[in-house]
């Protein structure tokens, strides 16, 4: 190897509106990297604030405060350079990285393209930037950019190419779902490859609200060469020894000068910032990078749902969460998950029997609290159904039970489980699917009322799947849970299906509808049978008003509903051609 550069990408999980908190947890890891005798290391995009800090950056004061703790890491930047995301305050707003060497601020990097799609809304916040600081590191030149400016061929990162980087660094905070790692690393890869430098790419990771962040932070070489891989959905500390003559070699000068022209409208400003090698830096002996395999499938959506379970209830400050066992198998798997985020001695089940309960519910909800080793507690609801149905008695005289009478038991196990969160400070985890939100199967106020809904993201044949993935780690959900036809058993010899369509053709129906926005015309080509295009369609529009209402929930998929698909409660627009009429609550 000749010249080289030792890099460390700090993976780390910030707290947003912690600033104090987050300058600690950069310190700390900023001090790791030294220890390892990094030359320079990479935290997320605005590590200082969390991501996303939303409609805290219209406080000045939020402002003000995150410059004050950024003022605080840089004088822990002795023997080390870094590059840290903070909100900066120049005459207007901006995302930015600040670049800190040798205990001194050296530049700052504002982000030039501002998402503002799907979960983004950044030009909410900030205005787009035009700084270009080319550092020079020990004869090494290198450029900084934020997130979404990886995603354009002709951004800043071409640019910075042109201007003989070598080393280009982009600092994220990339929401996960399923599916994105994959495709967002060949971007990535394609951008080393064209530009012929080194690519180092971090992510945050942890919970926040409805996201998860992945972490899957990467350092790709000249080539498109993954050359370290940071674990998923866990913090980690990345180090990588550049062998900087090796991009040099590789340079494509013509294609970089193509990407470059198309940059020109950006107006980028350049300066040069060299940063020369501090003399209280102790090299360290040659290390050899970790390439750790991201996880897939089942296992990355049971991890990603487990940690944002964790985050969101744990950032909050709560400690016990308690959930309705039904002994079906969205709330085994609702429990499992809590059980695996918070431990089993934080998670209190509560079984809630009816009229209507069958004792093979009762029993698979009592063994898959044993299975988890979590709490159970049990109540009738009985006394108190009866003694609605006799207050309402006079006012129903005369008319046909239907939903009103089903939904007064949903109503009071929600009434229970709150009694036992207000009175214990417990949060109340809701255990409804994604199917189950989209076509409104589900009571107001009732099965759909909780603090988090674990399941919000995922539809039911996922449920299924993430059942029988968390079975392969240890036995925790009953086979009988797995194969019974689900029931709200609201009333005798009630199914799901006498209420929706098999949840096999459902789903994809859904996916289609909601994730993808095909029409129902594109639903039928795809082989969907009209009528139940139709159903499900008349189905999820109508129940919008229900979905508003919900709790949040981890997003898993490209499109979830509340951050991604907003759509508005009072519409008459239906692409079945006819008006919308709501459905019983």
């Amino acid at each position: 190897m000749g010249q080289s550069l030792r890099v460390a990408l700090a993976q780390v999980n910030p707290v947003v509106g912690d600033l104090e908190g987050n300058a600690r947890l950069v310190i700390d890891w900023i001090g790791r990297a030294r220890e390892q005798h990094a030359d320079l290391v990479c935290f997320p995009e605005l590590v200082l604030t969390g991501y996303p800090p939303e409609d805290l950056v219209l406080k000045r004061s939020f402002v003000r405060d995150n410059l004050e703790q950024l003022a605080r890491v840089t004088r822990a930047t002795k023997g080390i350079t870094a590059v840290v995301g903070f909100v900066d305050d120049d005459g207007a707003t901006f995302n930015a990285a600040a670049v800190m060497h040798d205990g001194e601020l050296k530049a700052v990097y504002h982000k030039v393209f501002l998402p503002n799609y799907g979960v983004f809304d950044e030009q909410r916040y900030f205005e787009p930037g035009h700084r270009c600081p080319m550092l020079e590191l020990d004869g090494v030149r290198i450029g900084v950019s934020i997130c979404e400016d990886c995603w354009y061929p002709s951004g800043p990162m071409a640019w910075e190419a042109h201007q003989g980087a070598e080393l280009l660094i982009n600092i994220n905070g990339s929401p996960y779902h399923a599916g994105k790692r994959a495709p967002r690393e060949a971007m990535v890869a394609e951008r080393a490859t064209n530009y012929g430098t080194f690519v180092a790419w971090v992510n945050t990771v942890g919970g926040q609200d409805e996201l998860v962040f992945d972490g899957n932070s990467v350092v790709f070489g000249p080539r498109g060469q993954v050359l370290a891989h940071a674990p998923s959905f866990v913090e980690d500390l990345l180090i990588c020894d550049l062998d900087i003559d090796a991009a040099r070699a590789v340079r494509p000068l013509e294609k970089i000068r193509h990407e470059a022209e198309g940059a020109e409208h950006l107006e980028l400003v350049v300066s040069e910032v060299p940063l020369p090698r501090s003399a209280a830096r102790a090299a360290g002996p040659p290390i050899s990078s970790r390439i750790a395999t991201p996880l897939e499938g089942a296992a990355e959506i049971y991890t990603a749902v487990v940690l944002a379970t964790h985050d969101y209830i744990r950032k909050q400050g709560f400690e016990k969460v308690v959930i309705g066992l039904s002994g079906g198998v969205d709330s085994a798997l609702t429990a499992a998950i809590a059980s695996d985020a918070l431990g089993p001695a934080n998670v209190i089940g509560v079984r809630l029997s009816s009229r209507h309960t069958s004792a093979e519910s009762l029993e698979d909800a009592g063994l898959v609290a044993e299975l988890l080793g979590i709490q159970l507690q049990d109540y009738s609801i009985e006394p108190p159904h009866r003694g609605f149905e006799e207050v309402l008695a006079p006012v129903f005289k005369g008319t046909k039970p239907g939903v009103a009478e089903e939904n007064l038991q949903p109503r009071i196990r929600a009434t229970i489980l709150y009694a036992l969160s207000n009175k214990f400070g417990y949060i109340v985890l809701s255990t409804g699917n994604k199917s189950e939100l989209a076509t409104g199967y589900g009571t107001l106020y009732g099965d759909l009322a909780g603090g988090y809904a674990v399941l919000k993201d995922i539809m039911k044949t996922t449920v299924y799947e993430l059942c029988r993935y968390r079975n392969s780690l240890s036995p925790a959900i009953p086979e009988r849970v797995l194969t019974k036809p689900p029931s709200a058993e609201l009333k005798p010899g009630q199914k799901d299906l006498d209420s929706l369509p098999p949840y096999e053709e459902l789903d994809p129906i859904l996916r289609g509808y909601v994730e993808e926005d095909q029409s129902p015309e594109e639903l039928v080509a795809a082989g969907h049978r009209p009528e139940t295009v139709a159903r499900v369609i008349k189905l999820v529009d109508r129940s919008e008003y229900k979905r508003r209402q919900a709790p949040p929930g981890v997003k898993i998929t490209p499109r979830a509903f509340g951050r991604d698909r907003r759509l508005p409660i009072v519409n008459r627009y239906s692409p079945n051609g006819a008006g919308r009429k709501a459905p019983p609550a």
